[in-house]
């Protein structure tokens, strides 16, 4: 991202949100909110006033929607890149908003870990999806035409090799097993209906848990389990597969791991398959104090991302803390993730 101020005009109807996008922003000295618009309307008006570089842009807004408006701002503001930010979670929509001029598409859940590096790969000229849209063919997007040439210019035909996906080493902290199960839930449950695969190391209780959620969740687990796209492990036993003088063993992780995202990758009905992985490796080994194997363990996870197009999700019982948030302990596991949740 160039280090010259970015210009940016927010657009969402909801007030709460619209701080917390300017707030984000405010991280990055280079971004400058100029402007906000409540409304399609506005936003068209707004955008050709103030010819901004960078638009975040809802779709669900009064009087003109965010797609429409793109489509109205393409013409009037040509040079502005259009970035949306929508709590939509349907391909359809987000596909029909790329092509409306959207650079790229951020789901409003994933906005906390996606949206500056959204705003960096658009800036950059890239294509940006959410984690929570991974795997949708974006062939279909290439070759669409309009008679502008502006609009060309923005957003002609990009090599699938630019589109820029994020990967995820999140952890989350959960007050109680509802909410542990819930965040699995949907964890899961997003890369199950989308053809991904999924990895799942929990506790039995855990497991089990999940089995009628994911069903409520309107999945068929059944026919995933027998696809090979969902895969279930017990956390105690596949910690101790490959723990050495109580660490980690790095070649016997890595292989473990190598070997299972491979099989579940290899069924994935995705196009472009990805991998979501999560559950309990972690906290056992918070909680009986063997805080470094944790820290080591992460560490593992951190090389598992950067090497293979998968997702992880630490779940961490927040009973199972070892101190308060402040010790040492604590910050370095929260610093061994790309971000951080509690539920």
């Amino acid at each position: 991202m160039e280090k010259s101020i970015i210009r940016v005009l927010v657009v969402d109807d909801y007030e709460p949100w619209r701080l917390f996008i300017s707030t984000t922003l405010k991280t990055r000295p280079e971004l400058q909110v100029i402007g906000e618009a409540l409304d399609g309307l506005e936003a068209v008006h707004r955008a050709q006033k103030l010819q901004p570089d960078l638009i975040l842009l809802d779709i669900g807004l009064p009087t003109l929607n965010g797609i429409e408006a793109a489509r109205q701002i393409r013409q009037l503001s040509p040079e502005s890149k259009i970035l949306f930010v929508s709590e939509n979670h349907s391909w359809d929509i987000a596909q029909e908003a790329l092509r409306s001029g959207g650079s790229g598409y951020i789901v409003k859940s994933d906005a906390g870990s996606d949206l500056l590096r959204g705003v960096e790969a658009v800036l950059k000229g890239k294509r940006f999806i959410s984690r929570s849209l991974a795997g949708h063919d974006l062939g279909n997007l290439n070759g669409y035409t309009v008679d502008n040439p502006h609009y060309q210019k923005v957003v002609a035909p990009i090599p699938l090799q630019k589109v820029e996906i994020a990967h995820h080493h999140d952890a989350g902290f959960y007050a109680d097993d509802r909410s542990l199960l819930n965040g699995l839930t949907h964890f899961i449950g997003t890369a199950l209906r989308i053809g991904n695969a999924a990895i799942v190391v929990a506790t039995e209780s855990h497991r089990e848990g999940l089995l009628p959620r994911l069903q409520a969740y309107g999945l068929d687990v059944g026919a995933a389990i027998e696809q090979g796209r969902y895969i279930a492990l017990d956390a105690a036993e596949t910690v101790s597969a490959f723990m050495v003088n109580d660490l980690p063993d790095p070649a016997r992780f890595l292989q473990a791991a190598d070997n299972l995202i491979k099989v579940a990758g290899d069924a994935a009905e995705a196009e472009y398959p990805r991998v979501s992985i999560c559950g309990e490796c972690d906290p056992p080994l918070w909680t009986i104090g063997n805080g470094e194997a944790a820290i080591q363990l992460e560490q593992l996870w951190n090389k598992i991302t950067n090497t293979y197009n998968v997702d992880v999700l630490c779940a961490y019982p927040l009973k199972s803390l070892q101190g308060s948030r402040n010790s040492d302990m604590f910050q370095r596991i929260c610093a061994a993730h790309s971000a951080v949740h509690f539920r």
